[in-house]
């Protein structure tokens, strides 16, 4: 464990700017924080459009980074779940020490669990945002318990559940999470998925019932119509990309005279949705502030432990070091990363 006093944090200059190297003082935890030198960061979709946009900066340089795995170098006074030592993964914060791109990561105990057993610190990175995403948008969006998944993160459920769900982006690591979640959380639920063909094995595997080619299905929803339950539509949508937002004819999907529900996972665009749709947006925040939220990634690591949740996505390391955020990042905002996760050894 190194006791240098100071760490090196790799800042954003500026808005669609240069990356570069800082040292700044060593952060110490607060009473309820975590400090843990990152041995493996994952690349998110957020991450390009806080460098491209600036969103939700306001002050240069800034750091970057949602998602942090390593092993935990200081505790608060008041922490009990982790200690010094322990291999932990988290979905971290916006900005500052709680950002994911610098040697050491200081955020509330709460952001972070002890890393499944099985697998290494790239795999686990993989995990807590599109987990706590998909979760989110599972209790409030669709309203569906998580009792049998998650017991500590519960909801009041629909009053009339419902009988089947489509998922937009199915092959994200969000709507993959989803998937998996929906089939755990509510097992006699039909699930659909778009995405490419490549990945509808996958997706299937996951849990599943049928998978449509998201360039045809999402423009003509009738496939999707005809294999619902009744041939009449199915009851909600959950979009894991922003589909929905460029393509308006899937909406057609939705059962008449259903609830007629759209759960989007917030992208940082307003999407605007046909009169008479239900619209909820959905992010991670809403599952750590509920009660047990901050037990989510412990229990989530448990569930993979135990073989009851597999890795949404191909995990693919672009390159060891901070050097290689960059090139991951641009391969991002390209377009052209498809079904799988972007991982930066440390």
């Amino acid at each position: 464990m190194s006791t240098s006093d100071t760490v090196t944090q790799y800042q954003l200059l500026a808005k669609n700017g240069a990356f570069a190297r800082a040292s700044v003082p060593r952060p110490v935890p607060g009473p309820t924080e975590v400090s843990f030198r990152t041995r493996a960061v994952a690349l998110n979709p957020a991450d390009w459009k806080q460098r491209a946009w600036g969103f939700a900066i306001e002050t240069w340089p800034a750091v970057l980074g949602l998602e942090a795995a390593g092993v935990v170098e200081a505790v608060g006074e008041q922490v009990t779940a982790v200690q010094v030592g322990d291999e932990v993964f988290g979905s971290v914060g916006f900005g500052g020490k709680a950002a994911a791109f610098q040697e050491v990561v200081t955020v509330d105990v709460t952001r972070v669990g002890r890393k499944p057993k099985g697998l290494s610190f790239e795999d686990a990175v993989s995990l807590p945002l599109g987990f706590g995403t998909a979760a989110s948008a599972v209790v409030k969006g669709l309203q569906i318990p998580l009792r049998t998944l998650l017991p500590p993160a519960d909801s009041t459920p629909r009053a009339t559940p419902l009988r089947s769900v489509l998922v937009l982006g199915g092959s994200s690591a969000v709507g993959a999470a989803a998937i998996q979640i929906l089939r755990i959380a509510q097992p006699e639920l039909t699930i659909f998925a778009t995405s490419s063909a490549q990945h509808h094995a996958r997706l299937l595997s996951l849990g599943a019932d049928k998978a449509f080619d998201r360039a045809t299905a999402q423009a003509d929803p009738a496939e999707i119509i005809a294999a619902a339950p009744g041939g009449e539509g199915v009851d909600a949508i959950l979009d894991a990309v922003g589909a929905g937002g460029e393509q308006l004819a899937v909406f057609g999907a939705l059962r008449k005279g259903g609830p007629g529900l759209y759960v989007q996972v917030f992208t940082g665009k307003d999407l605007v949705v046909p009169e008479g749709v239900e619209h909820v947006v959905a992010s991670t925040r809403f599952l750590w502030a509920l009660p047990g939220g901050g037990e989510v990634l412990t229990l989530l690591a448990g569930l993979v432990d135990e073989g009851r949740y597999a890795l949404p996505v191909e995990v693919e390391v672009v390159g060891t070091g901070f050097k290689a955020i960059p090139g991951g990042l641009d391969r991002l905002q390209a377009g052209l990363v498809s079904g799988r996760k972007l991982v930066v050894s440390i």
